[in-house]
């Protein structure tokens, strides 16, 4: 049975960066479709299986470890570690960004909502000292990925706007559709490698260059998804 869903805007994936897209939407007034393929008791996406290590930079557990971190030493760290060619302005760009907001957009912004971290800033897995890896910057959240995730859930669930929100589980998707340039919709089965905003943040490439700094696929779903969803609030 064809269904049609019709709203200000439409987030694919139900994963940590569609719950941040949506929250902004939410935030800005908009109407919100979300659609997710999975069952809504996996609403969270692969952040609920994580183990919750967020790359952030210049943060109070960093400053009462006595760890001295700066966006100047995190940026020149990811460069040291991305191995990026000649041609990569945007894997570049993408690191300067989320290098010089994740203070502000990431971790201030988090904590505003209720989510802390341990106390310890950790260093990542692959060792101390090596090259892009100069302080420790890996934070991990009270409660794991799956605690980061609900909590934002919980969020959309009690929004002054909640019943601007519509959520459908078991929905895939493999079309985008478009009108003057710009996607106005989506329909039909999955689009082979696309599963939410989140995809765009991941390794592999992507956004964060050949070599990602670890921890910042959550931090870059977060900021991606609030990126996404502070544009298209604003009619951009």
């Amino acid at each position: 049975m064809v269904r049609t869903y019709r709203s200000d805007a439409i987030v694919i994936g139900g994963g940590l960066a569609g719950i941040c897209a949506a929250l902004e939407l939410l935030d800005g007034g908009k109407s919100v479709t979300l659609l997710d393929r999975d069952t809504e008791e996996n609403f969270g996406g692969l952040a609920r299986e994580s183990f919750g290590g967020i790359f952030l930079v210049d943060t109070p557990e960093q400053r009462r470890s006595r760890i001295n971190d700066s966006p100047q030493s995190a940026l020149a760290d990811w460069h040291a570690f991305a191995r990026f060619g000649p041609d990569d302005h945007w894997p570049k760009a993408w690191a300067e960004a989320y290098i010089y907001r994740c203070k502000d957009d990431v971790s201030r912004w988090l904590r505003e909502r209720g989510i802390s971290f341990f106390p310890v800033p950790h260093w990542i897995e692959r060792g101390l000292y090596t090259p892009g890896n100069s302080v420790p910057r890996f934070h991990m959240v009270w409660g794991t990925g799956r605690e980061l995730a609900l909590q934002l859930i919980r969020r959309l669930e009690a929004h002054p706007n909640r019943k601007r929100l519509t959520s459908h589980f078991g929905h895939r998707v493999d079309r985008l559709a478009t009108r003057a340039g710009a996607v106005s919709g989506c329909d039909g089965n999955p689009i082979a490698g696309l599963y939410a905003a989140g995809e765009a943040a991941g390794f592999g490439g992507g956004m964060h260059g050949l070599r990602a700094l670890e921890g910042s696929f959550l931090g870059g779903c977060i900021l991606s998804g609030r990126i996404a969803g502070q544009a298209i609030a604003a009619g951009q």
